[in-house]
């Protein structure tokens, strides 16, 4: 489903990917873990569409993707969760999650039912619904970000340090979050990245260790 072909990514000049190979096929449930710096967001941002590879191959459900901007990325049913979040402050939680799925052109019914399903795997956020996105949370943002990942991602799902700056507690909410998409959607894609492989282990079935830009 998630595929890369011994990519290798500069930025600026430096080179950040090395010959990097990692597939996720579809259904997988694939960890990407290093230290910061290794490569792990760079990695999903090649695939994502928002870098571009010097070298090597990227597939997307054995589509070469070499062409394919973002947009059209998503459009395969790709969601992605960035890191840092980014949700609009001044939009509500609803309006966040819907967005994406309004820029690709779903009809309202479609809609209505993704986000049924999206509260369904994320009781959390039917509560924060309507509460605007800047108010929330470092925490009840990684949630809001990982359901406007699934309004798109029906294929498959990048999730980006989901677990970093998380208090105990919503560590645990986010894992159980995590378990439900598993069981929910088992021919869902997931690709999650994360410093730490423990927080992982008991979600994953496969752990790729990447390291100064190189799968170790």
């Amino acid at each position: 489903m998630l595929e890369l072909e011994q990519v290798s990514v500069a930025i600026a000049g430096a080179p950040v990917l090395r010959g990097v190979t990692l597939h996720v096929p579809a259904g997988g449930r694939v960890a990407l873990i290093g230290r910061n710096g290794a490569g792990k967001t760079t990695s999903l941002r090649t695939l994502m569409g928002l870098l571009t590879p010097s070298a090597g191959r990227v597939r997307i459900a054995g589509e070469d993707a070499a062409k394919l901007p973002a947009h059209h990325r998503a459009r395969l049913g790709i969601g992605y969760a960035p890191e840092e979040r980014r949700l609009f402050g001044t939009f509500s939680v609803r309006e966040n999650m819907v967005l994406p799925a309004e820029v690709l052109r779903l009809d309202n019914a479609e809609i209505r039912r993704r986000l049924d399903l999206v509260f369904g795997l994320l009781p959390e956020l039917v509560a924060l619904a309507p509460r605007r996105a800047g108010g929330l949370s470092g925490g009840q943002g990684k949630m809001v970000a990982l359901g406007r990942a699934l309004m798109v991602g029906v294929r498959a799902v990048m999730l980006d340090e989901p677990f970093q700056g998380l208090a105990p507690a919503l560590a645990l909410r986010y894992a159980e979050a995590l378990k439900r998409l598993r069981d929910a959607l088992p021919e869902l894609a997931i690709l999650i990245t994360e410093s730490n492989p423990e927080l992982l282990r008991p979600l994953v079935e496969a752990t790729f260790v990447i390291e100064r830009g190189e799968i170790a």
